[in-house]
């Protein structure tokens, strides 16, 4: 850990961690990180416009999508300000207030980013079970209240424990663990009585998290069950094909939140770079990898791309 100076406890100002033991090369570290960010914004909202100026990509499967873009250009968004922040030798410190800000968005918009996969699984799940009640289904009204349903319990049942953080006493460091503020870091910082937003933390994580990764695998069992029942070899093949990219999204997704939680949990001995580099790697790589995989795996989407820089080149 970089020697930090003595803080006030009693301050409402926090320090945030940058890469402890590469203080010196932060101005080298400052060139891949802003790279990646500029990726990231710039990824989803390539995929956002091609969404909206296609026709053709007007349809469920595109909408969901669209959702999970905006969701990881938000999450981007979010947390840019703190990170190449510490790395261009701007700030380092948050205050209280904002800090609970952006824990607020970044555990709503990694609620919601579950929830999007979930419907995304569940329009895949329709499509191929239930081709001929597809559009009948999934209506835009419907697509519309899905949306607006992922939303509230992303943002509105977090808010509970999210509150409670802005009167907690904090007589410990205040010293984060990462570049952006998180939930279970502010609590390790807390002399107040923790037990209620470390019991609903808990709950909140198993009714949603969990609930949506069991609901995922679930769908796809079925999926399965339903493309094995196919008799043409290549429609299988087809069928199966349209998961790809879903698929990758939600592993991008659920095994960096599971090494972080793991990390939280369990490796409180393990070197404080360790905790830096997942969660670092939990706030950036879904937004950065799913315009990616998207890109090259949605036949649909790589085609409008390609027209798009061809017409650019022309």
């Amino acid at each position: 850990m970089p020697a930090f100076p003595a803080y006030d406890t009693n301050s409402s100002t926090f320090l945030l961690t940058g890469f402890p033991g590469l203080e010196q090369e932060y101005p080298w570290l400052s060139i891949p990180f802003s790279c990646i960010y500029a990726m990231v914004l710039s990824g989803n909202c390539l995929v956002l416009h091609v969404i909206r100026t296609e026709p053709s990509l007007h349809q469920p499967m595109f909408y969901f999508l669209a959702m999970l873009a905006l969701t990881d250009l938000c999450m981007g968004l979010s947390t840019v300000h703190t990170v190449l922040g510490i790395l261009w030798g701007l700030s380092q410190e948050v205050s209280l207030d904002a800090c609970i800000a952006q824990t607020y968005f970044i555990h709503g918009l990694s609620l919601t980013e579950s929830g999007v996969l979930l419907a995304m699984a569940l329009d895949r799940f329709t499509a191929i079970c239930n081709p001929l009640r597809y559009t009948s289904i999934l209506t835009s009204a419907r697509i519309t209240k899905i949306g607006l349903g992922i939303l509230v319990r992303s943002f509105v049942f977090i808010m509970a424990p999210i509150i409670r953080l802005k009167f907690f006493h904090y007589c410990h460091s205040h010293i984060l663990s990462h570049s952006f503020c998180l939930h279970q870091d502010l609590l390790r910082l807390a002399c107040s009585d923790i037990r209620f937003n470390s019991f609903y933390a808990l709950a909140l994580v198993i009714c949603t998290l969990l609930f949506d990764s069991m609901l995922i695998i679930v769908s796809y069992i079925l999926i399965l069950h339903s493309v094995l029942a196919i008799a043409s070899r290549e429609e299988r093949l087809k069928s199966l094909q349209t998961c790809v990219s879903h698929i990758c999204a939600v592993m991008v997704f659920y095994i960096p939140i599971i090494g972080l939680t793991m990390v939280h949990r369990f490796g409180k001995h393990l070197s404080p770079m360790v905790h830096v580099l997942m969660g670092n790697i939990y706030i950036i790589f879904p937004p950065l990898m799913n315009p990616i995989i998207y890109s090259v795996k949605t036949q649909q989407i790589r085609g409008r791309i390609q027209k798009w820089f061809s017409m650019k080149k022309e």
